[in-house]
């Protein structure tokens, strides 16, 4: 087995930042989850460090941005077909939005079966080739959870096409305006405030503060429900920039004067978002702003709401909505503002999105094991922690013969912290065993995958499936094709209700203990 590090590309909140190594200096180790990239580059400080957030569903592989031929892409919106067909705007830079599913490639491997979003546009609108690959690898650099990002793009002859994570449960445009069930409650529209706000925080932090024509429509809902601003909104709809689309009466002051866009001019257009949270229609900024000022706040207020909200965080939205919109871009409120004014006034952060916005959650039926399944196999499909603690336990640390070669005194210390972690471990006392393993992996001067699938089962018995799935992933990292790894990972994703990539990662260790028993028989 070699010694290597791992880095989880798990997806940063608000004031966390992502590195992303040069992909040329940078190959993929191992790359089926599709949480993480693996890489045999990476220095034993940064596995040390390794951060990971709140939400490890964001993207299939979210460090990942690619070329995808022209053919990929045709297979996948089977031949731009009208029916894929899932937006169009734009009159001097018409462009149109496609959804698509994209086939089995060996160009993408990692990205088989995944739904994308593809925006295409005219030559006209992106002459020079040079320019749109500059510009779209720019924006492909973001990666946060609030986005909904950037994964490639086609630059194949006229062609000029984005490839960006497919949103399945519409936009705030629908929800607000075209309601068929029920309309946005209040908290959820709040959500929907402070998401787009710290969406735009993260792109301003990373040097990318322009964003062009935001409105009701760039926010979209993805499979949890969670909204997201899209990132179609980074790049200029072409090359001269022409930015705005929506009716004029929303449109910056500033933009009308000089037809350039600023990060004050993003600021005016989340105004506008804004108005359509609290009114649930559009309403012209130069009308708010007289009601406004003439003090009939409550007049703005969505009538759906019925009355279900509170006055006092109606009265803090108004009161941003009218700073953003003022009419000189210096008196503005920043991006940061905008996140420190709205996060007091998120509080469901413990209902789901999908549940306030009333829909069912988006999710593929789990595919059947392909597989008999051994003993621990079973334990996993059963999300039976007992029985998997009781297999480690019995398995003890055969699995990590070879992975450490020598020994000095440094590592004897802290096969005494790993012992009193075993100790702990087996007499379940799992928040112990925690402490006792994370001294044991934190020095770094050794190696165990035993260990990193221990502290996941521990984590997951205290019903943290974040940490016990990196710390899954840790363990394939060390251990490649260790069938132990990969049931550990099927546990965590089914923790997280992401039920198709548990069933997939249960086949894959499946098929790799029925490869290594295979193996055993032949010698």
């Amino acid at each position: 087995m070699g010694n290597c590090c791992c880095q989880s590309s798990l997806l940063f909140g608000v004031g966390e930042r992502e590195t992303h190594p040069e992909k040329e200096n940078q190959q993929p180790y191992r790359n089926h989850n599709h949480n993480a990239i693996f890489s045999q580059s990476q220095s034993q400080s940064q596995r040390e460090t390794m951060t990971v957030s709140v939400s490890v569903s964001v993207a299939d592989d979210p460090s990942s941005f690619s070329e995808f031929s022209l053919a990929d892409l045709k297979a996948a919106t089977n031949n731009f077909s009208s029916e894929f067909i899932v937006s169009e705007s734009g009159e001097k830079a018409p462009n149109v939005v496609y959804k698509g599913r994209l086939q089995n490639t060996n160009q993408n491997p990692n990205q088989n079966r995944r739904w994308i979003a593809v925006k295409k546009f005219s030559k006209a609108a992106w002459p020079d080739p040079k320019q749109f690959v500059e510009e779209a690898s720019g924006v492909g650099k973001l990666r946060h959870p609030r986005l909904a990002n950037l994964i490639g793009y086609c630059c194949d002859g006229d062609e000029r096409l984005l490839v960006a994570e497919y949103m399945p449960n519409d936009t705030l445009a629908k929800h607000l305006f075209h309601w068929e069930n029920q309309t946005i409650e209040w908290a959820m529209r709040l959500r929907v405030a402070l998401y787009i706000a710290q969406a735009l925080h993260y792109c301003s932090s990373e040097g990318r503060p322009l964003y062009h024509d935001l409105n009701a429509y760039r926010v979209l809902f993805d499979e949890d429900g969670d909204p997201r601003l899209s990132c179609f909104g980074l790049m200029k709809n072409s090359r001269d920039g022409k930015s705005y689309s929506t009716n004029l009466a929303y449109t910056p002051p500033e933009y009308l004067r000089n037809g350039r866009v600023t990060p004050e001019s993003v600021i005016y257009s989340f105004g506008t978002v804004l108005l359509d949270l609290l009114s649930g229609k559009h309403i012209p900024p130069s009308h708010a702003l007289d009601m406004i000022q003439g003090k009939n706040n409550m007049l703005l207020m969505d009538s759906h709401l019925e009355g279900k909200f509170s006055t006092e965080e109606a009265t803090v939205v108004v009161s941003l909505a009218s700073k953003c919109l003022q009419y000189e871009p210096r008196e503005r409120p920043d991006t940061k503002d905008l996140v420190t004014t709205l996060a007091p006034l998120h509080t469901k952060p413990d209902v789901r999105s999908h549940i306030m916005l009333g829909i069912p959650k988006h999710e593929e039926a789990p595919s059947t094991p392909q597989r008999p399944l051994s003993a621990m196999g079973e334990a996993c499909s059963r999300m039976d922690l007992t029985a998997i603690h009781q297999i480690l336990v019995a398995a003890h640390y055969r699995d990590d013969e070879g992975t450490n070669e020598e020994w000095t005194q440094q590592m004897r210390d802290m096969l005494e912290a790993r012992k009193r972690g075993d100790y702990a471990f087996r007499d379940k006392d799992f928040k112990t065993a925690i402490d006792n393993y994370s001294q044991f992996i934190d020095v770094g001067t050794m190696v165990s995958p035993t260990v990193f699938a221990r502290r996941s089962l521990c984590y997951l018995l205290c019903d943290q499936p974040d940490p016990a799935l990196r710390d899954a992933m840790q363990a394939q990292c060390v251990y490649p094709d260790w069938p132990t790894a990969f049931y550990m990972q099927s546990v965590a994703l089914a923790k997280l209700d992401m039920h198709k990539d548990a069933a997939d990662m249960l086949n894959e260790a499946a098929a790799l203990e029925e490869k290594r028993q295979k193996g055993a028989r032949g010698s």
